[in-house]
């Protein structure tokens, strides 16, 4: 769906008011009731991402690193079965599963005297009954569960759009009868950077000419775009545009 600069300057104005919870979410619906569920949390989940961008070095001081972990040890010795990590994050404005993730990596890092692994702190986050404590597993799950825009389960919620959009967007250039090539033959040719779709007969849509296209399933802000186009698009236009007709 198309949103004008006007109304996603206002949507993203009113977030920046509110705290990042799933009861934001809610609110953000009842101000906007117009916009589809899909396209506010999409913009949610942007505008959330780019606060903790902005603020992620100051809580990986070691001074706020241990801060948040004594406060866990006070906060699990208190009362073992409430949501000290979760609050914590709340509290300091911070994604809960990044809070889960710091705490993770300092508890194992006393316990086995070294720098835990990327990998294992990963794996751990995945499946926290590996973690070699019950009190913080339960924490760790806790935040990852309640986390709206960080961590594995969020991580597979996008992996799996991502794949039900490519899933749709070839089910409808069959039924255009477009002929394609895909991103997977594309990969077997041996190119490493490659659009999900490269359309053998390029069409006109709107007075562009279109020669191939990659499903975000995500909402393009300008900044977005930005990112896209130096990471991706740039690259896609060098390349693609010039092995079209070789393959036609």
């Amino acid at each position: 769906m198309k949103l004008s600069k006007a109304q996603y300057d206002e949507i993203a104005q009113f977030l920046g008011h509110v705290h990042p919870t799933r009861q934001c979410l809610r609110k953000l619906k009842e101000k906007f009731p117009s916009q589809s569920q899909s396209t506010l949390l999409s913009i949610f989940s942007q505008e959330y991402q780019k606060q903790i961008k902005r603020t992620h070095a100051k809580h990986h001081t070691a001074e706020a690193i241990e801060t948040y972990y004594q406060r866990y040890l006070n906060g699990v010795k208190k009362n073992a079965a409430a949501p000290v990590l979760l609050d914590l994050a709340n509290e300091v404005d911070f994604a809960p599963s990044l809070m889960a993730r710091i705490v993770l990596e300092r508890f194992l890092q006393e316990k086995e005297q070294t720098i835990p692994s990327k990998t294992l702190i990963n794996s751990m986050l995945r499946d926290p009954s590996q973690i070699p404590d019950g009190v913080l597993a339960n924490q760790v799950y806790q935040c990852t569960v309640n986390d709206c825009c960080y961590g594995p389960l969020v991580d597979c919620i996008k992996h799996a759009i991502g794949h039900e959009h490519e899933v749709l967007l070839r089910e409808m250039l069959l039924e255009k009868n477009l002929s394609f090539i895909a991103e997977d033959q594309l990969r077997a040719k041996g190119y490493d950077k490659t659009p999900d779709f490269i359309l053998e007969v390029p069409v006109a849509v709107e007075g562009h000419i279109i020669h191939w296209i990659e499903s975000k399933a995500s909402f393009g802000d300008e900044s977005s775009h930005q990112a896209y186009l130096q990471d991706q698009f740039w690259s896609y236009w060098n390349r693609y545009i010039s092995i079209i007709f070789p393959y036609r």
